[in-house]
């Protein structure tokens, strides 16, 4: 990975039939960069992928390649592959034809296909599967040929739209390693699109989250899951109790009823604050000893540790622990200063963090499709 970067979207808006999908996108991805868009369906990723592709044109704004303005160049002229969901393979040709496709469009001489062409099947693990029929390989198979293909003509960026969405969930992990492994052996830059968090905090540099066409933080995978910028981020990477809080001055915050130490700092004296406490740095303490004390509304077995949904104060928190307690315990609640991590207020707050229930069906819209 250099430090020059490759693509480059600068206030890149767009709207479909009035409303607004993109508003105002400023982003780099620097050469050699495993780059994730994360986010639910409905909130731009994918047309953002698109328009680095081509296949849309930004309302304002502007798309560089390689310090140059490809607003206007066509899909087939920028160096740049796609793999969308389905992997639009050739069923009448076999795995060896597949791959070569590409080459052959681009009048590549004869005597180089056949060492290209075992180069690529060599880097995804489908040596001896030349003669194969795509129709009868797995889905995994299936994906390994479709990157193939897409990396034979060594294009600069490598766009990937949800291509493990239909595999299965050990198989998906398994295409998590080889994807990482193949963009690291290529040092091709990866640009990658989910809605699976685990997915993209895995295999990704960097992770842009996205939400209601605006990019809500970019960072790395560590940053986003333990310095959240927002609510959404917050509740999206991860299980997280968000509560409302007052920021007293630096290191120092009020929530629960209880004032805590904490490590965050450049708030404005008794400014309003949300607070997020992930579940696993929570410390079950007796009632006596706790900062806050809590009752046990629910207890959930897990397999190596319970998860208790605990009310303090009226507020539903989630807590991980790997000792056994039951429902209506009254426990205590003990918090390191750098198990909390304070946030501005923003148009999320108050929308997540209460464990009152599990349930996200309210925030879907039923009638987003892949608009994106």
């Amino acid at each position: 990975m250099t430090n020059r970067n490759i693509v480059e979207l600068k206030n890149v808006t767009l709207s479909f039939d009035g409303e607004k999908i993109l508003d105002s996108l400023d982003l780099s991805v620097r050469d050699g960069e495993f780059v994730t868009f994360l986010g639910r369906s409905g909130c731009g990723k994918t047309t953002t992928l698109r328009i680095i592709a081509g296949f849309l044109k930004p309302d304002e704004g502007d798309v560089f390649f390689d310090g140059e303005r490809i607003n206007d160049v066509p899909p087939y002229k920028r160096s740049v592959n796609t793999i969308f969901q389905r992997y639009a393979l050739f069923p009448h040709l076999n795995v060896y034809e597949n791959v070569a496709f590409g080459l052959r469009v681009s009048k590549t001489p004869k005597e180089k296909i056949d060492p290209m062409v075992k180069e690529m099947l060599k880097l995804v693990n489908l040596e001896g599967y030349e003669k194969r029929k795509v129709t009868n390989l797995s889905g995994g198979q299936q994906q390994r040929v479709a990157i193939a293909r897409a990396l034979i003509n060594r294009p600069k960026v490598l766009l990937l739209d949800e291509p493990l969405s239909a595999l299965d969930a050990k198989l998906r992990k398994d295409m998590q390693v080889e994807l990482r492994r193949i963009q690291r052996e290529t040092g091709i830059t990866f640009i990658f699109v989910t809605h699976d968090q685990e997915e993209a905090l895995s295999m990704s540099d960097t992770v842009i989250v996205m939400e209601n066409g605006k990019i809500q933080q970019i960072g790395t995978p560590v940053d986003i899951y333990n310095e959240p910028k927002n609510a959404f981020v917050a509740d999206f990477i991860g299980e997280s109790n968000i509560i409302d809080g007052i920021m007293n001055r630096d290191d120092t915050v009020t929530f629960a009823g209880h004032t805590f130490t904490c490590v965050d700092e450049g708030f404005e004296k008794n400014e309003p604050v949300d607070v997020v406490i992930r579940p696993e740095d929570v410390d079950v303490v007796s009632p006596e000893t706790g900062m806050v004390k809590g009752v046990i509304t629910q207890a959930t077995f897990k397999g190596d540790y319970y998860e208790l949904i605990v009310d303090v104060k009226g507020f539903k928190w989630m807590v991980q622990t790997t000792d056994a307690y039951c429902e209506d315990q009254v426990i205590g609640i003990a918090l390191d200063p750098d198990a909390i991590h304070v946030m501005h207020k923003s148009e999320f707050s108050g929308l997540y963090g209460d464990y009152s229930t599990f349930s996200d069906d309210f925030d879907e819209d039923p009638e987003a499709e892949d608009e994106e």
